[in-house]
Parts: C-alpha cells; structure tokens; sequence
C-alpha cells in the first residue's frame, strides 16, 4: 500500500512540473533558433552584440550599405547578375550554406562567423516559412521567366514586394553587425582602430566576404605586421601611427577594387585617415588626387549598375 501511494505521488509531481512547463494559453511559444553542430556554427556572438563594443554607430553603417552607391534595396528576391543565386534586402544571400572558416592568424583570438542564410534570417526574427516561400517563388519566377525575364522585371519595378522595409532593416542589421565581428577577426588590434577606421574595416568585410582575405599587404599592414619592407620606413625603423594609416591606405591604391568602384573606395580609404572624424572632407579630397577617376559609360543603364555590384554579393553569397 505504501509503495502503491508513493508511486501516484510521484505520477502526480511529474504532472505538475509537466504543466508549469507549458506555455500558458494565450501566451507565445519563445522562438527556437537553430542549434550549432560542426557544419552549422552558434549565432550567439550575434545575438550577444553590443553596440557599445564598437567605436562608431551602427545605424551609420547600416545608413551607408543601404545608400544605392554601395548595395541595392530590394524588398523582392532577385538573381545575383552573376550567379543567379537570390539576394534581397541591401544584398542579403537567401540560399547560402554555412562556411566554416578558419582563423588564420594564430595571434587573433577572434573567431570569423560565417553561418547560413536561414541561421540570420531566424536570428533577425524573421519567420522561417516565409523564406521558404520567398525562395519557392523565386525559383519558379527563375525557372519560367529566366534570368534575363527577372531583371527586366527589375528594370521595370514590377516585382511584388515579399518583405517590408523593416523586416528588410533588420536583415541588414544582422549582417552588418555579422561584418563587424568578422572585421575585428581580420584585425588582431580592432579595439584599437577608432571609429572611422572601425566602420571602414567592418564595410569591407561587408563588401567582400572572404575575398578580402585576398588582400595580404592590407591586411598585413593593418595588423602591424612587418613582412612588407616597402612599408617600412628608409632608415628601417618602425613607423608612426600616421604614417602606419597612410601605409594602410596606400595598400589599397592599387587594388583592383579601388580602380573598380572608385566612388566607394575613396569613402572607405579615407575612413583609414586618423584626421577623418574632425574633417572628412579634407580626407575625402587627398582620396580624389590619389585615385584615378572613375569610368564613365554612356548609356549606363539600372542593370548595368546591378551588374557592377555583382562581385560584391557574389563574394558575401560563397562566404
């Protein structure tokens, strides 16, 4: 008998601690965020984010990436000119895998984060069925117009808005805080760069994904690092900290991105400038001589200047 009533009070404890671990009626279940495994890493660091850990405002970025000279504004998905693969939003990917890449400077403890698409489409609170719809649409539009039928839809501003402007916000503040931690994992002294050089570096990363791994002088020159002895000053000696930005920006010069999209490189290397905050015009001004004018094409129309931003977004779409 004793054991028969321990028996149902334990039955009856379970049940109660059962119930209170239900959500109340009328009450929201709290959203299930994806859970990291090898191939798909943890999105705490975003979640984590404080803009107090940076030097600038992020609204300031996020102002800058959705300006049209940097990164389209689209509330429709459309194909990447090169790719095909969907983008929406300020160039937000829709269908990327996560990457795990690897830090490559044993003296940087940050780690980059490269999670999947759907990882930041949760992580700005966004519903997961409906990406699966928008990607549903997309590749069904893809499949029965073509490429070619998506952008003239495009040209012509008659693609169905599939999210709101805030919702395509807080993609944008996702990623953008995503280009900021990866920023600080390309540069071992982040916390040191002020607040110009800070947005600059996260634009980049931005911009270019893994690409800007590609960059060795820049990067090398950010770091501190002194394997480039053109760098170096003549007597062999180090080198100020204004010298050390000029040398910084002078690796830029002559990238083949700078020559490309000159309009924003002028911006983004004159960020490197330690003057920049008291006068950004002044900076701005020494960019313009030391960078060739940019190309003009006649007759430039809406899809070219989609196709010049393709690289971009392709490089963010393979992480």
């Amino acid at each position: 008998m004793t054991d028969l009533l321990q028996s149902f009070f334990t039955v009856a404890i379970l049940a109660l601690f059962a119930a209170a671990a239900r959500p109340a009626t009328g009450q929201a279940t709290p959203p299930v965020l994806p859970e990291a495994s090898p191939l798909m890493p943890s999105i705490q660091p975003i979640l984590d984010f404080r803009t107090s850990d940076i030097k600038f405002n992020l609204q300031a970025l996020m102002k800058v990436l959705r300006d049209r000279n940097h990164e389209d504004w689209m509330l429709a998905a459309y194909p990447d000119p090169n790719t095909g693969r969907p983008l929406i939003g300020a160039g937000f990917s829709l269908d990327v895998a996560a990457t795990d890449h690897q830090q490559w400077d044993p003296l940087n403890p940050n780690q980059f984060l490269e999670p999947s698409s759907a990882q930041l489409w949760q992580a700005a609170g966004l519903d997961p069925e409906k990406l699966r719809q928008i990607l549903e649409e997309f590749n069904a539009g893809l499949e029965a117009r073509g490429t070619k039928g998506y952008r003239r839809r495009l040209r012509a501003h008659t693609l169905r808005p599939q999210i709101t402007d805030e919702e395509a916000t807080r993609l944008l503040r996702i990623t953008a805080i995503q280009a900021v931690i990866n920023a600080r994992a390309y540069c071992r002294n982040f916390d040191r760069l002020d607040g110009p050089q800070q947005m600059a570096l996260s634009q980049l990363a931005f911009q270019m994904g893994v690409n800007l791994e590609k960059f060795v002088e820049f990067l090398s020159e950010l770091n501190g690092d002194s394997s480039h002895p053109d760098l170096l000053q003549p007597d062999g000696g180090g080198v100020t900290d204004a010298q050390h930005s000029k040398n910084v920006q002078n690796t830029l010069f002559d990238s083949q991105w700078a020559r490309r999209y000159t309009v924003r490189a002028i911006t983004v290397i004159a960020m490197f400038d330690p003057g920049y905050a008291s006068n950004p015009r002044a900076a701005e001004a020494k960019m313009m001589v030391a960078l060739p004018p940019p190309v003009r094409h006649r007759h430039r129309n809406s899809s070219t200047r989609r196709s010049s931003k393709a690289n971009n977004h392709s490089a963010r779409s393979s992480h």
